[in-house]
């Protein structure tokens, strides 16, 4: 078959194409009657071209969001008409014949062009539609991209990828488990993996030194923004090694990926050291977004024998900010507001005045020697406003400082946009209490290595065992999760059983390690860096969903697929289930 035309994608079209036959296939995104002319602009993964007819019925019938094939010529635009936001923007493509290869319906459930506007139920439902949006589609792209560089990267640095099972058992890991009701074993369920920890630990007793996988990984939590029932991350283990080779291999990872797929400033490593207790004083959260320049302090003791009954014998933080005395009344008032929307009864704070006197309702309760202490603590100048966050819980007043020190920043766009400031929080607490169920939970990762040890833990020790578990966080949001893994099985039973859990159960759910770690275990340790907030920040999204490609919706629902959906009674009774 002889073409005297050749097929070219339409974003790749050039002015040498000018005067030549070419063929192009595509979507129609827009139709315009300009009165005996009528233009189409014509898009496929690559770019836009504008086609143009002089023959209405060459276009009868056409309807936007058709796929279709278009023969035609390259001509050059008259250059009053050149369009500099595409590529072609100065040719165009003078059409011979069109083929509709599939109509699309003349009523849309909304605008592709605009489709970011639209209530996410609705984008989700039509998601393949939503997908056609530049910016959704780039975002899926780049994914592409980054995986890619990802895995050349990983190679590179001598780990070997290996793939997990999805179908597993169940786990206590922190997270409520997807369950899988068995066919063949009556009674019995498989689970999916809320991340493939016991399979990574396995193949470090099997002699791979270094392990790696694109991991999917599911929890049967609430949806939120940066948390989806099904999300992928990095999952990486290495053997013979201590905390610090996992960091240098999280720094190297990390900084490669942001600045090669940003051009803004990305920390350079090492990564700064922050241990769990200081962030949470300093920033009032294990998720320090850096590029904040407040920071919280404490000054609990200056009012342990307050007059002042709210500060007096509680914990008591502070946020200083600087040249903030020329702000309205009104300026303040929202910032009260806002401290009573997260649960607070308001916010005391007061003013340096020219003469280092202070202003504000609190003033009246403190003495000479509170004001000079709060001076020198606070390192207060003239304009300088102090803010006060006080709880009888350590912990509450904590996370409501930080929420208070990030609105501010917010308020006063004190935060550069054009920052990737990354960071190491470390010494996580093996053991975190909760007052709401009066027991102890793990505070991060169960299989972790505690520091000294808890054979003979009493009460206190509980609350004071550290474990060497750490995060990555980049931006106020977790990047990574790992830890040097605990190999002494004793060790295990006994942190489990803190927790509630009878030491024969633990041997019974993970059978596999208290077995294989009799035979040989080398000391290993890993992270688990997530994918989807990578991309999620390096496209400057705030939700999760817009950069995976076929999300279920905040409440979980698919709605294009129609998930979760009812089973047939035959289908229950072959899984030996029954709905009640």
């Amino acid at each position: 078959m002889n073409k005297k035309y050749r097929t070219i994608y339409c974003g790749d079209i050039t002015e040498n194409e000018i005067g030549k036959e070419v063929r192009i296939a595509g979507w129609v995104e827009n139709i315009r009657d300009h009165g005996g002319v009528i233009f189409i602009d014509v898009k496929d993964e690559h770019g836009t071209v504008q086609v143009v007819s002089n023959d209405d019925s060459i276009f009868n019938g056409l309807t936007k969001e058709s796929s279709v094939t278009i023969l035609g010529t390259i001509r050059k635009r008259d250059e009053d008409d050149y369009n500099d936001k595409i590529k072609t923007g100065t040719i165009e493509l003078l059409v011979s014949e069109i083929k509709v290869l599939g109509r699309s319906l003349n009523e849309l459930p909304f605008e592709v062009k605009t489709s970011t506007h639209v209530s996410e139920e609705v984008r989700l439902k039509y998601r393949y539609l939503d997908l056609r949006n530049d910016k959704v589609h780039n975002n899926i792209v780049l994914r592409s991209k980054v995986l890619k560089f990802i895995r050349n990267k990983m190679d590179s640095l001598n780990f070997t990828e290996v793939q997990t099972p999805i179908i597993t058992a169940s786990s206590p890991e922190g997270a409520r488990d997807f369950i899988i009701p068995s066919r063949k074993f009556k009674g019995k369920f498989y689970a999916l993996p809320q991340a493939p920890q016991v399979f990574k630990e396995l193949l470090m007793v099997a002699g791979f030194d270094k392990y790696y996988q694109i991991a999917p990984c599911f929890r049967d939590e609430d949806s939120r923004s940066d948390r989806t029932l099904e999300f992928y991350q990095l999952d990486m283990e290495m053997s013979f090694v201590e905390e610090e080779d996992v960091y240098k291999v999280g720094e190297e990872v990390f900084y490669d990926i942001f600045t090669n797929f940003s051009d803004r400033y990305v920390s350079p490593a090492p990564f700064r050291r922050i241990s769990y207790t200081d962030s949470m004083l300093k920033y009032g959260t294990d998720k320090p977004d850096l590029r904040n320049p407040l920071e919280i302090i404490d000054i609990s003791d200056i009012f342990k024998e307050s007059e002042f009954k709210p500060f007096r014998g509680v914990t008591v933080r502070a946020i200083k900010v600087d040249d903030l005395a020329s702000k309205s009344n009104s300026w303040f008032n929202e910032v009260v507001d806002y401290a009573k929307s997260i649960g607070m009864p308001g916010i005391g704070y007061i003013t340096v005045m020219e003469d280092m006197s202070f202003k504000g309702p609190i003033d009246k309760f403190l003495t000479d020697e509170d004001r000079k202490k709060l001076i020198d603590v606070a390192q207060l100048k003239v304009g300088s406003v102090l803010f006060f966050i006080a709880d009888r819980k350590a912990n509450v007043a904590a996370k409501q400082a930080g929420m208070i020190r990030t609105e501010l920043a917010n308020r006063l766009d004190l935060i550069d946009k054009n920052r990737f400031e990354f960071c190491i929080i470390n010494d996580f607490p093996m053991f975190e209490y909760d007052e709401d169920n009066k027991k102890y939970e793990f505070c991060h990762n169960p299989f972790s290595l505690p520091h000294g040890g808890i054979s003979d833990y009493d009460t206190k020790k509980v609350d004071d065992i550290l474990a060497y578990q750490f995060d990555f966080v980049c931006n106020g949001y977790e990047m990574a999760s790992g830890a040097v893994r605990n190999t002494d099985l004793e060790s295990l039973v006994k942190g489990f059983e803190v927790v509630g859990y009878k030491p024969e159960e633990v041997r019974e759910r993970f059978k596999s390690l208290f077995t294989a770690f009799k035979y040989g275990v080398p000391p290993h340790a890993g992270m688990a860096p997530g994918i989807d907030r990578i991309i999620m920040l390096l496209q400057d999204e705030t939700n999760l969903r817009e950069v995976q490609a076929f999300p279920t919706s905040a409440s979980g629902e698919d709605k294009m697929m129609g998930s979760p959906s009812e089973l047939t009674e035959q289908q229950l009774r072959e899984v030996h289930i029954k709905v009640r």
